[in-house]
């Protein structure tokens, strides 16, 4: 089990409605973040990214010298870093922090122009994302490497250092998303965890076997593929204040929307589209403004979501803690998880749905991870 939280990693304050007036993209704003993060339950955080943000890596490096086991989900792209220079840095990052790096693997397009890449045939981008994946694995774990490839090459090359305790086959721990077939052929093969955004059950459990069965008929090579949802959680003390709530704001943001000023914001790629699991989210409106139990489609349906702010899982402690596990139940075993002001929420969150999401594995037999603030590890704890 893996828990981790969001921070946005901007620069300008207002994310997503959050209201603090705080010292926004500030090393340390970001750092006092994390240490909530570590002080809450959380093991870390996924580390917003976008051209025109703070560069991820370098906000994670950072952030991992001023904690003690915070494990930042650093998300990257194939497109604006080579491989190799990306397993020397991460290889390095993860060697100095006794493994606490995690990666997330971006291949969608972002301002690709703006960084200098080229590449906009969506299933060669994803070809290249694999090839991508294959040099960093190999260059981790194996001496002497060379790889010819469409897109990428080395000769003859080894790393120093290694990530920690690659000796025992340990690297930073590769995420990935995507909902195309290109990206679940390569999640299927080459990905430790596929991150779903907030689907219906049904979505997801159909979504789990499918690229189980890709990693059957395509040979993966490696550890079976994990699972992780990537979702809002809109809590309250009660489920009646938390739908009130959650309507409420969703008319803020609307408002929020309709009076922004764009100046100075990075514009859209004109050749960036709606991904296709982005599109699944949106079409969920479709299908009812509540789907399974506490699952709310409104924020898409009215343009105020964007990426996990697209679908809310909104009530009670027990009843969003009910709702992730049955996402659970499927297979889900990574949950990264936010909603603004993001420091009030990191806590609220942490403190009273974490707790009984463990409650409910144990009670099901499972068995959780608690963090071991001495060793700086999480240590499973038997059920």
């Amino acid at each position: 089990m893996t828990f981790l939280w969001y921070i946005p990693n901007t620069l300008d304050g207002g994310h997503r409605g959050d209201v603090s007036d705080e010292d926004w993209g500030s090393l340390d704003f970001t750092t006092d973040l994390a240490r909530e993060v570590e002080n809450h339950g959380w093991q870390g955080a996924l580390l917003g990214t976008s051209w025109g943000r703070p560069d991820t890596f370098t906000v994670g490096a950072s952030v991992l010298a001023r904690t003690e086991f915070f494990k930042p989900l650093i998300a990257i792209r194939p497109g604006y870093w080579r491989p190799a220079n990306f397993a020397h840095s991460s290889a390095t990052l993860d060697h100095l922090s006794k493994g606490r790096v995690l990666v997330n693997i971006v291949t969608g397009i972002d301002g690709a122009e703006m960084y200098g890449d080229d590449e906009f045939d969506y299933s060669r981008r994803y070809d290249r994302t694999k090839e991508f994946l294959q040099i960093v694995r190999k260059l981790w774990l194996e001496e002497n490497v060379t790889y010819k490839g469409d897109f990428f090459h080395v000769e003859g090359s080894t790393l120093r250092p290694k990530p920690w305790g690659w000796e025992q086959g340990n690297h930073p721990t590769l995420y990935f998303g995507g909902a195309s077939e290109p990206a679940e052929k390569v999640s299927a093969t080459e990905a430790d965890v596929q991150l779903f955004w907030g689907e219906p059950l049904d979505g997801v459990g159909e979504r789990i076997d499918r690229l189980k069965g890709l990693e059957h008929s395509l040979g993966r090579e490696h550890q079976p593929l994990e699972f992780g949802l990537r979702i809002t959680t809109f809590v309250r003390d009660t489920s009646d204040e938390a739908w009130h709530d959650a309507e409420e704001k969703v008319e803020q943001l609307i408002q929020q929307r309709e009076s922004r000023q764009d100046g100075g914001r990075v514009p859209r790629s004109p050749r960036r589209g709606t991904a296709v699991g982005q599109q699944r989210l949106l079409d969920l409106a479709g299908r009812g403004e509540v789907l399974d139990s506490c699952l709310y489609t409104r924020p898409g349906k009215e343009g105020v979501g964007g990426g996990a702010g697209t679908t809310w899982l909104v009530g009670s402690p027990q009843d969003v803690a009910d709702a992730l596990l049955k996402y659970w139940e499927l297979g889900i075993t990574h949950f990264v998880l936010s909603d603004t002001p993001y420091r009030r929420e990191i806590t609220r969150i942490g403190d009273q749905v974490l707790p009984l999401v463990q409650a409910g594995i144990v009670a099901r037999g499972g068995t959780p991870l608690v963090v071991d603030r001495r060793e700086h590890e999480l240590t499973a704890q038997p059920a």
